[in-house]
């Protein structure tokens, strides 16, 4: 029950104001988001790395209402990817989008999203690295999808995510899988309604497994983006099964959430993915972080008198 209460609250500008200004709050969000600025994230970077780690830096903010923040956005990533080149690290660091950013809600939003995304993608593609295309809300999706195919027509390595909880999210795989794209399956995390979207955890854990089968019986690159320990030993059979080798699909985790999870999968030959997510509009991401699993509310309250 708590799920739909927390994500009505992610898009409260009251809510965000109180949460924002209690003093309990910023010792826990800088658990889990480590930073505000490029600055404040590279020594993230070069750490998680030097782990035997990769990451995947999310640049927050979603809260896009004119041409000019989305270009704002747009030239964050930008400066993201300039000091990247200095790290020099490949694909080991790539980075995540959300179109919403680049203006995909504003009028003429899908033209304006696809123009400030692209060089965003042909920058990370000129320092070896990439480029994935997150998913939202579910009428975002084919707008999201679309450009994500026309950016694959120069490039190809451009992923994009899938969302279990979505009842047209095992067509969407099987055509994606069938056309090698990079594809991170996770669970959902925005509320969704009952004609769209399966509600019960049960049902959408049986979807992810369906979705994931065919991902790794597919010709792309299977990204699993779980904490779920269930989960993750089902992703390693269904991988077996396929005669998929440790190379040819990754695993992925939000920073600050199981941290020995990350190297127990990195110590045993897999390519481990670490979420990161930087930036001063970070409200909108911890919100949604709660409503994924409820339960975590009492595990951040937790982290805040522990660093287990």
């Amino acid at each position: 029950m708590l799920g739909p209460v927390i994500l009505a609250a992610s898009r409260s500008v009251k809510m965000r104001k109180l949460v924002s200004a209690a003093p309990v709050t910023k010792p826990v969000v800088n658990r889990f988001i480590p930073g505000e600025t490029v600055d404040q994230v590279v020594p993230i970077v070069e750490e998680t790395v030097g782990k035997g780690l990769e990451l995947t830096l999310d640049v927050v903010g979603e809260d896009i209402t004119t041409p000019e923040q989305a270009a704002h956005a747009r030239d964050a990533y930008l400066e993201l990817i300039e000091r990247l080149k200095e790290l020099g690290h490949g694909t080991k660091a790539e980075m995540s989008v959300k179109l919403s950013m680049f203006g995909q809600a504003l009028e003429g939003g899908h033209e304006l999203a696809l123009a400030n995304v692209r060089p965003v993608v042909e920058a990370a593609a000129a320092i070896g690295t990439t480029v994935t295309l997150d998913a939202e809300d579910h009428t975002t999706l084919d707008s999201m999808f679309a450009i994500h195919e026309e950016l694959r027509k120069d490039f190809p390595q451009t992923g994009c995510v899938i969302q279990a909880y979505l009842f047209r999210t095992e067509a969407d795989a099987r055509r994606l899988a069938a056309n090698g794209s990079r594809v991170r399956i996770v669970k959902g995390a925005y509320k969704e309604p009952a004609e769209v979207a399966y509600q019960d955890k049960r049902e959408i854990d049986k979807a992810y497994v369906r979705i994931l089968r065919i991902l790794m019986e597919g010709e792309g690159y299977p990204m699993i983006g779980s904490h779920d320990p269930r989960l993750i030993a089902i992703g390693q059979e269904l991988a077996r099964r396929a005669g998929r080798k440790l190379d040819e699909y990754e695993f992925q985790m939000l920073y600050g959430i199981r941290g020995e999870e990350h190297l127990r999968l990195a110590a045993e030959g897999h390519r481990m993915r670490v979420y990161t997510a930087y930036g001063t509009d970070w409200y909108g991401y911890f919100m949604r972080r709660l409503a994924e699993k409820p339960a975590n509310l009492l595990f951040f309250v937790r982290s805040m008198i522990t660093k287990n």
